[in-house]
């Protein structure tokens, strides 16, 4: 990014965060003081799974948020399940690692009211195999992994049936949503962490870039790779009396920036699509 554009972006954000520290009912320093400190927005607790969110945060930790006087502090979490409680009990101010979908189902099933803030990167999900170089390969009766967890088995459900080899009801969550299935697949539900690992026992799976990369599989090994046009972005979520605070705004317009955006092209070439503000 140059420098140029990166001075005008930290400009536009602190000038942001001084502004809603401002209106949160934050005051001028006292004559003589420090203002260079008081412009310092403080710590962040934002949870989420290592890759790619974790790596991103720390992206951001360690350049732009650093200069604004922000410090996130990266919770890891492993799996998908825990970091919306940790969230909801005030264990962690944020996390980034679902997308909209996720988050309303989670808010439905346990009467939670956690927001989303906004979309900031997808995280490219895909189907990987080591026994077929091709969906045209997959015989009938293939066995075919998927997730879980309602939001991500209805996305893998989604993918297979644009390709036209099954087909879905329009809000299909599982196994139930599936209209027609004229290869006669076999469908094994699994836990998202462990997808990766039943690659072997299986003829195809769904696995969604967290788990993906860690366990080395790239978009050079997909055989069904998700686009940019994919509704499964993930968003910055946090709790509604957080949703104006500086420290998450700042950290927002961060996450879509230029910098954040060809970091993450560099990285991940092209598994993760930037979100560009």
């Amino acid at each position: 990014m140059p420098r140029s554009n990166r001075t005008l972006l930290l400009t536009a954000v602190a000038a942001t965060a001084l502004a809603l520290t401002a209106c949160a009912g934050g005051s001028a320093p006292e004559d003589g003081g420090d203002a260079a400190a008081s412009d310092d927005l403080g710590t962040l607790k934002v949870g989420a799974l290592q890759t790619p969110a974790g790596d991103i945060l720390t992206f951001i930790d360690e350049n732009a948020a650093a200069e604004l006087g922000l410090d996130i502090e990266f919770v890891p979490f492993t799996d998908y399940n825990t970091p919306n409680t940790a969230l909801a009990d005030g264990s962690i101010d944020a996390n980034l690692f679902q997308n909209s979908t996720f988050l309303e189902t989670f808010n439905e099933a346990t009467g939670a009211d956690l927001v989303s803030v906004g979309e900031a990167y997808l995280p490219s999900a895909a189907f990987y195999s080591d026994k077929v170089d091709s969906l045209d390969d997959l015989k009938d009766g293939a066995t075919i992994a998927i997730p879980n967890d309602p939001t991500n088995e209805g996305r893998a459900l989604k993918l297979l049936a644009d390709e036209g080899l099954i087909e879905v009801e329009d809000d299909v969550v599982d196994l139930s949503g599936i209209t027609a299935n004229p290869h006669d697949f076999e469908f094994t539900e699994i836990e998202n962490a462990t997808l990766p690992q039943a690659l072997p026992d299986v003829d195809a799976a769904f696995v969604t870039i967290s788990f993906a990369l860690p366990a080395g599989l790239s978009s050079d090994q997909a055989i069904l790779l998700e686009g940019e046009s994919s509704p499964y972005y993930n968003v910055l979520a946090t709790r509604p009396e957080l949703a104006e605070d500086p420290r998450i705004e700042a950290l927002y317009e961060l996450l879509i920036s230029d910098e954040v955006a060809d970091f993450e092209n560099e990285t991940w070439g092209g598994l993760v699509v930037p979100v560009v503000g």
